[in-house]
């Protein structure tokens, strides 16, 4: 090639300490290029005719089937649940099947017939006396679990079955070939333990102030295990950190109660005509029309419950098509409010239960804040299929079909602190998108812990900062997870970790998957291609047990973007993110220079940094952090399409909303001038022009923490205007260690700054900064909100909330 004109620019080169690099030699010992960028290839599962290599549903895909017919009796002063059901199961599989596998979850409580994994445990110099009849308890039956009275088929005749911790195996008397069903009945009784004293997510709450019970009946029915082509019948023990994998049926479910208790449950009411009076059932049907919550059972009918507690019982009757579990809550102290929602052109009645304890927080929020959910999730995955959904109030937080049971209680007097209703409303988001992830969108919660709550925590962050965009979320900004990915490598797991082998369980299985996830949609995919790729996965997988290569496969295949290298390095490593800048040289035209001379030329050097430390409090070195809102606040701020469910209803502005709106971001810049040095050159008096405003920068990157990720560059210039500029994580292809890239602009940089928006969980923002100016430490005075209780100290709403229940 010809070369008629060499442009020549006048050069700054910035030194700074160079980093060894730890290469990655797994592939090839002597190369920077390791195996960040390999396929995934064999670590997925071959396709096949069941699952394709697209991610989709192949020709053959098939799943089981299950039905319930079940009568349950809920006995408040024994504390006993009773109850009988008649299944039958579908074989929908190409096998020959000769047992099935039921699962019993209340067996979990069981001293003697748990499942359960041994956990670690040590003395110390006070040994607390709970500790010592706990170790009594275990060596005794404690009279827990599921207690079988009688199992046969359809005709009566009695069937042969095994207990094994929380598993229960029956022997199906003929092998049950594909295409046939099986009936069997299955009579048992359990002793319902105290939810706020043994760990569990079922049980009762005991209100001694008013002598009262309120009921969340969770995993409460013995259940058919999910038998799949994946991995056959799926019944590791249920030790109660795994969740479920379950198998979609029908339900026809009646519950005897006490005759003042108001159940609530998965499905639609089948004879409320029945069980409500006169004046609740008009207030029912008033509510099939009502935009704005009404209240079914009111405040001063739960009140008057709880003091005249009846002798009678009721018979609740429900049904639910096409779900995989069912649960319900019963008690008399419910206040029970309903509204219908239009969701992607269907009605959807929303509801909320709660006691009195709740009524200032869940009267005002809680329904319109489940139909916002639906709506939001419905928007990112598939239409809400199902006729009702709602939330419960019940010091906790798990999902289930159509219901879920979640926190958030005012304080004696009704006030409530800003972090409380935020509590409330980030539990209530997650609790019912779980309608969603995993309940229509199937996986197996047993084996990944991160396909349901992972996923979950995404699309409830994306929900969050649709309700207000001064959402305090914590489940999706990159910048959230850093502390995490900076511990200790012995101290981490993949995200495809098993659920039983989790130590840092919120993090690995919630946060970090999340995260991971919204880096994808805001800095690696685009929103656009991101958006449809997620659609297209809940699409194919609705109503079926999608595995993790098919939300890979989905994800890559509906955008045309080869994202192995990001599953390997999030989802299979433990590499955290830490892109530094370690030179960089500065180049000008100098238009009043002559021509070179043969092997001559000069050059002025000075010495620099990319990166510095500041102090942080108690001595430690933390990077200077700016207090500003994440990527995906200030792209829905510029979104005019999106109206924040705060502005579309004002009733939902209290005065911790108010208050807020007064709060900016605060950003500092530091400004040091570049230095050039003089090159020769000639050119025509048009191409002097045409470079006059040229500025190029020679920048190296060094991947010091190891996980690849996109670079994210801004230019400050001295008027104080800005210029971002990205580069794809392929830079990283043929050098994972150590880049260079040259960047041009119009204007002279006083500063570069690496991800300025932290969009890239970045656990070193010290060596992000050209030059090294190092930037004060803060400190920050807080004012009173005027309700004497609120966030203080500079807790976070989960810590407040946190520090008010101890």
């Amino acid at each position: 090639m010809q070369i008629k004109k060499l442009v020549l620019f006048t050069l700054v080169l910035l030194t700074s300490l160079s980093f060894v690099m730890a290469q990655d030699i797994r592939n090839n010992p002597t190369s920077n290029h390791g195996n960040k960028f390999e396929q995934l290839g064999t670590i997925l599962a071959t396709p096949n005719e069941y699952r394709t290599a697209s991610g989709a549903p192949g020709t053959k895909y098939w799943q089981q089937r299950a039905d319930y017919d079940i009568k349950a009796n809920l006995d408040e002063k024994k504390l006993l649940l009773t109850g009988s059901e008649t299944v039958t199961y579908f074989n929908n599989s190409p096998d020959v099947l000769t047992y099935l596998w039921l699962q019993l979850d209340e067996n979990e409580h069981s001293t003697i017939n748990n499942g359960g994994f041994p956990e670690e445990s040590r003395l110390s110099r006070a040994v607390s006396p709970a500790t010592i009849d706990k170790l009594i308890e275990a060596k005794s039956d404690n009279g827990l679990g599921h207690i079988i009275s009688s199992l046969t088929d359809a005709l009566g005749a009695k069937l042969k079955y095994t207990i094994n911790g929380t598993m229960m195996r029956i022997e199906v008397p003929t092998p049950l070939k594909p295409g046939q069903k099986f009936t069997f009945k299955l009579s048992w009784t359990y002793k319902i333990t105290d939810r706020m004293t043994v760990a569990g997510r079922g049980g009762f709450e005991y209100f001694p102030e008013d002598g009262n019970y309120l009921f969340t009946m969770a995993q409460w029915y013995p259940r058919l295990c999910v038998y799949s082509d994946f991995q056959g019948w799926q019944n590791h023990q249920f030790t109660g950190r795994g969740e479920f994998a379950l198998v979609f049926g029908n339900y026809n479910v009646a519950i005897t109660v006490p005759g003042d208790h108001v159940v609530m449950a998965t499905g639609q009411g089948q004879n409320y005509p029945a069980v409500l009076s006169a004046a609740q059932l008009a207030r029912w049907t008033k509510a099939q029309t009502s935009t704005e919550p009404v209240e079914v059972v009111t405040l001063d009918e739960a009140k008057a419950a709880e003091k005249n507690k009846a002798t009678t019982s009721k018979t609740w009757v429900f049904a639910a098509n096409n779900v995989r579990d069912f649960a319900f809550g019963s008690s008399r102290k419910f206040i029970w409010d309903a509204m219908a929602a239009n969701v992607e052109g269907k009605k959807v009645m929303c509801m909320s239960a709660y006691g009195k304890e709740a009524y200032g927080l869940y009267r005002k929020f809680s329904t319109k804040a489940v139909a916002h959910t639906i709506k939001s999730y419905s928007k990112f995955s598939v239409a809400y299929p199902y006729p009702v959904a709602q939330s419960i109030e019940a010091s906790n937080g798990m999902e289930y079909p159509m219901i879920c049971f979640n926190y958030g209680r005012t304080e004696k007097d009704g006030s409530y602190t800003e972090s409380a209703k935020h509590g409330m409303l980030g539990v209530i988001i997650h609790e019912v998108g779980h309608n969603f992830f995993p309940m229509i969108i199937n996986s197996d919660e047993r084996q990944w812990s991160w396909m349901d709550e992972g996923l979950n925590s995404f699309v409830e962050y994306l929900t969050e900062e649709l309700y207000d965009n001064k959402f305090p979320t914590r489940g999706g900004p990159a910048w959230t997870i850093s502390d995490y990915m900076r511990l200790p490598k012995d101290q981490l797991e993949p995200i495809m970790t098993n659920s039983e082998n989790i130590i840092q369980f919120g993090p690995n299985a919630y946060t970090k998957p999340a995260t991971a996830l919204n880096i994808l949609r805001e800095t690696v995919m685009g929103r656009e291609l991101f958006d449809y790729s997620f659609k297209e996965y809940a699409r194919r997988w609705a109503f079926k047990h999608p595995t993790p290569a098919d939300l890979f496969r989905t994800m890559e295949d509906a955008s045309a973007i080869d994202l192995d290298w990001y599953w390997r390095g999030w989802f299979y490593g433990i590499d955290p993110v830490d892109i530094a800048i370690d030179t960089v040289k500065h180049a000008v035209y100098d238009a009043t220079a002559a021509a070179p001379a043969a092997g001559g030329g000069m050059m002025m050097m000075r010495g620099g940094r990319g990166g510095g430390m500041v102090g942080g409090p108690r001595g430690l070195d933390k990077p200077a952090i700016p207090e500003f809102d994440d990527i995906s606040k200030v792209r829905n701020r510029a979104d005019k399409s999106i109206v924040f469910l705060t502005d579309a209803d004002t009733t939902l502005r209290d005065f911790y909303w108010r208050y807020d709106r007064g709060i900016e971001p605060y950003d500092s810049v530091t400004k040091q001038p570049a230095m050039s040095f003089p090159a020769p050159d000639a050119l025509t008096d048009a191409e002097k022009a045409k470079y006059a405003d040229v500025n190029l920068y020679e920048i190296t990157f060094l991947n010091k923490g190891g996980l690849v990720m996109p670079i994210i560059v801004e230019f400050t210039f001295a008027d104080g205007t800005k210029e971002m500029q990205k580069l794809s994580a392929q830079i990283w292809r043929k050098n994972e260690n150590k880049v260079t890239r040259v960047f041009l602009t119009n204007k002279k940089a006083v500063s570069i700054q690496l991800d300025p928006m932290r969009e890239t969980a970045d656990i070193d923002e010290t060596n992000n900064r050209w030059p090294n100016v190092s930037a004060p430490s803060k400190f920050t005075l807080f004012k009173s909100r005027g309700f004497g209780r609120g966030q203080s100290m500079g807790l976070s709403p989960m810590q407040s909330a946190q520090n008010k229940k101890n």
